[in-house]
């Protein structure tokens, strides 16, 4: 006597769920589990029952009492848990690690594995064993479970869990927080719009040579506009200006790469605002962002000789490292293991 679950699309007729049950018990099964969904061309009832008869038998017996598509795989005791109660144990756990979207997104439908893909890779495929979940306009989680193909309630129920991970948009646009320095300053943080046009370049007026030249790899005296509007739209990336006396202070950027699963981070803070734990406190909050909006991993990229912010990276818990070019460096900051910084 073995679990075993089984999938069958039937017509939408009074009687077929019945004639279904019958073929099992016919075949000794005990059925332990039932769901039923809806489906474009008819209703998929997916049982899990402790059953003596071999896959194929119940499969054949299946299909005679009017079953299209049979699927019969092995199941085992622990797929027997009250599914809402399942549910509900995965939302608190995305809840408190939403950085673990793919993990739970994989253990919700019990898929074989699930991953980031980017872009053109979103597209959706001919497969029905593969399942494209959007999680934002650039990225999206594909799931792969090779013996049951999903269903379209699957599907939604994929697109209602991915939404629990991520913050409300009114919520994210309007947000400000004060930030309360070491030595008593407070400044305000806000997201970067189109408004801080004006402010941004008074921001790198002000910055010295050296400043921008860590910021951008080069002393750019003024910011183009293409990169401000790049800057401030939402479906690239997350920024954010702090404010003091009414001057923009600090620009912090979060942007989303070419990598799945992978945003990249950068600053520029006016030369004496730094060193005052500013770039800490953005950099803490481009990392939970991040986390919010389901990346795994946020890397920056940093002239060697940026010695402040190698000593910034370094006490978030990132890893560094040499790239081709020996005067540039990378670090990598793996979500959720962001230690405790030293102000910077």
């Amino acid at each position: 006597m073995g679990f075993l679950r089984i999938r069958t699309t039937v017509d939408e007729r009074p009687g077929r769920l019945a004639s279904l049950a019958a073929a099992l018990a016919e075949k000794g099964g005990n059925i332990l589990g039932l769901s039923v969904q809806p489906d474009v061309d008819g209703t998929v009832d997916e049982f899990v029952a402790e059953i003596p008869a071999a896959p194929e038998v119940v499969r054949e017996a299946l299909e005679a009492a009017g079953g299209r598509r049979v699927q019969v795989v092995a199941a085992t005791a622990h797929e027997l848990t009250d599914e809402p109660t399942r549910v509900l144990l995965l939302a608190s756990r995305l809840r408190s690690a939403p950085w673990r979207l793919p993990q739970l997104l994989a253990e919700l439908l019990r898929a074989d594995d699930a991953r980031w893909v980017y872009g053109a890779e979103m597209s959706d495929l001919p497969d029905p064993t593969l399942l494209t979940v959007p999680v934002a306009p650039r990225r999206a989680i594909r799931l792969r479970r090779a013996e049951l193909p999903f269903t379209l309630t699957e599907a939604a129920r994929a697109a209602s869990f991915v939404r629990l991970a991520q913050p409300p948009a009114e919520a994210a646009a309007s947000a400000e927080r004060a930030v309360k320095l070491a030595d008593g300053t407070e400044t305000q943080v806000r997201p970067l719009t189109m408004m801080y046009r004006e402010a941004v370049r008074d921001l790198h007026e002000r910055c010295s040579p050296e400043s921008r030249r860590f910021r951008y790899f080069t002393a750019m005296p003024a910011l183009p506009p293409r990169i401000f509007e790049r800057l401030c739209d939402r479906t690239r990336g997350h920024s954010l200006v702090a404010g003091f006396d009414g001057q923009v202070v600090a620009l912090a950027n979060l942007m989303f790469t070419p990598d799945p699963g992978i945003a990249e981070m950068a600053f520029l803070i006016e030369d004496r605002w730094q060193g005052r734990g500013l770039g800490a406190a953005l950099a803490r909050m481009l990392v939970a962002q991040a986390r919010d909006l389901g990346f795994a991993e946020v890397k920056a990229t940093l002239l060697s000789d940026n010695a402040r912010m190698r000593r910034l990276l370094l006490s978030l818990g990132a890893t560094l490292s040499y790239t081709e070019d020996p005067g540039v460096v990378e670090a990598r900051l793996a979500i959720g293991v962001m230690a405790t910084a030293s102000p910077s």
